[in-house]
């Protein structure tokens, strides 16, 4: 068995293995306060809001299609909250034309998602997943850091049902003594929908 040389910042079965998958932060702005991700305490209201900071939608392209001709066939946006960013589904309908990129998902906090759903679909996009943390309306508000309605939430995810997004990924992420409880209501709320329901602890 042949060692690693030192200079090699990976072993070489890593980098040779083709990279199939990219994950795109198209804002870095949220509209919530999760406490694990960005708390209101640190994270002040303007942060990610300057646009300067931001690639443009050329520039999005570019590095996209610089992507797929090294081997990337899927592509995930997200954020931030990435429905934040304007004239998102004109960025998708450009991403989807990209010849070889076969999949293009969204992961969002569906806060936003009723608005701006069946544009989404109609550009181009494939997949969605939602960030659901509760399903209590206050628990909900509470892990959003105040920012959070749960029926908006719900309207985008009825939305994107009724757009064509037939099986929609929820995410939940689980502490322990906060919103542990809330794991058996959101399993019945979304039993039987086609869903699926993922917890991360």
């Amino acid at each position: 068995m042949s060692a690693v040389p030192a200079t090699s910042p990976l072993p070489l079965d890593l980098r040779a293995r083709p990279l199939h998958d990219l994950r795109l932060s198209v804002i870095e702005a949220c509209n919530f306060r999760c406490p694990y991700c960005m708390p209101a305490d640190r994270v002040p209201d303007d942060y990610g809001f300057d646009s300067a900071s931001r690639l443009s939608f050329d520039e999005i392209e570019t590095l996209v299609r610089g992507c797929v001709a090294l081997g990337v066939n899927k592509l995930r946006l997200t954020g931030g909250e990435p429905l934040l960013r304007k004239r998102l589904p004109q960025l998708v309908e450009r991403l989807a034309a990209i010849s070889g990129l076969q999949d293009i998902a969204l992961t969002t906090n569906g806060s936003l998602l009723a608005a701006q759903a069946r544009a989404l679909r109609d550009a181009g996009l494939g997949r969605i997943t939602v960030s659901l943390d509760a399903i209590d309306p206050q628990r909900f508000s509470q892990m959003s850091g105040g920012r959070g309605d749960i029926a908006d939430v719900l309207a985008g995810i009825e939305a994107a049902q009724a757009a064509g997004f037939a099986s929609i990924k929820l995410n939940c992420v689980v502490e322990r003594g906060i919103n542990d409880d809330q794991v058996l209501p959101l399993l019945e709320r979304f039993r039987g929908s086609g869903h699926v329901l993922r917890f991360i602890e």
